[in-house]
């Protein structure tokens, strides 16, 4: 049995399955986020939340004329990401859903594990230098699979930090840019969060329960930068106020409308690659220049 201490409810293992089923489809539902007969890339590291988004959306998008293609990137951690890429594979394979990889190797010229080589030097974190890579290598793959859409696994508390994050950054700009009901302009393509309204303990105990594999070790690079204090200051407050990361979101979510509809402004091209920026270059080719010219300049 599992009670949710923010609303009360006291579930069994098929209820909870039912009620995460039930509130990724609402949450689709109203944002619009998926449209009857595309092909919808799912975004899949082999991490509990994006196993447990392909198998839900298998389940959901069956009897909707949706067509499902696994999407993964290879970052090249050492020790890390064999084991969940195996797991995306096997998943993929066993849904029969179509599963392209791509690496940062074959896209930048050099892994994760390499790209952070310097990393006495540099003044950016190792998620905020992923994260971008990340972002375009899962565009690049999106686009050899010939998606319409890109579905990630970003959770509730993935989306209040984030914006938390935003505004400690003075990103304000970035905000408007989180608003679920605007999807044009911004990517390449449309990219949707379905789970952005379940907690990340939920998806974690949804996987346990629907005997999704869990990976062994955690990423080396996962508690350098902001994000990981943001999370535990969130996780700290939800023990004690049950219910205030779902206030949280509310509130994001209003903040961004607002700003949302308020903004006229329109990405700009980047001036190497072509890709959305807010002007000059892109954040993946000013990452990439700042990577490349250490790494050329140490070798």
């Amino acid at each position: 049995m599992y009670t949710r201490r923010y609303s009360g409810e006291a579930l069994c293992s098929a209820c909870f399955k039912d009620s995460v089923l039930d509130k990724t489809k609402r949450t689709i539902s109203r944002y619009s986020m998926l449209r009857h007969g595309e092909r919808v890339g799912v975004a899949v590291s082999g991490g509990k939340d994006s196993l447990s988004l392909l198998w839900v959306l298998h389940d959901l998008t069956q009897a909707n004329g949706l067509e499902l293609v696994a999407l993964s990137v290879d970052e090249g951690v050492e020790g890390y990401r064999d084991e969940a890429l195996e797991h995306a594979r096997s998943l993929a394979q066993r849904l029969g859903v179509e599963h392209h990889t791509v690496s940062y190797r074959e896209l930048f010229g050099h892994s994760l594990d390499e790209a952070l080589s310097w990393k006495g030097e540099r003044d950016v974190s190792s998620c905020s230098l992923c994260g971008v890579f990340r972002r375009r290598a899962i565009d690049e793959a999106a686009a050899r699979a010939k998606v319409n859409v890109v579905a990630t696994a970003h959770n509730l508390d993935d989306y209040v930090q984030t914006f938390l994050m935003n505004l400690m950054h003075g990103d304000v700009e970035r905000i408007g840019w989180l608003d679920p009901s605007h999807f044009e302009g911004s990517f390449p393509m449309r990219r949707v969060k379905p789970f952005m309204e379940i907690y990340e303990e939920e998806i974690a105990l949804f996987a346990y329960l629907s005997g999704l594999p869990f990976q062994s070790v955690s990423c080396p690079y996962m508690h350098e930068g902001l994000r990981s204090e943001v999370r535990d200051y969130l996780n700290s407050l939800e023990a004690s106020h049950p219910g205030i990361k779902n206030v949280l979101l509310r509130s994001s979510l209003e903040v961004v409308s607002r700003m949302g509809a308020a903004s006229t402004r329109q990405p700009i091209p980047c001036a190497k690659c072509g890709k959305p920026s807010s002007g000059g270059l892109c954040g993946s080719c000013r990452m990439r220049e700042l990577v490349d010219q250490h790494i050329n300049y140490t070798d």
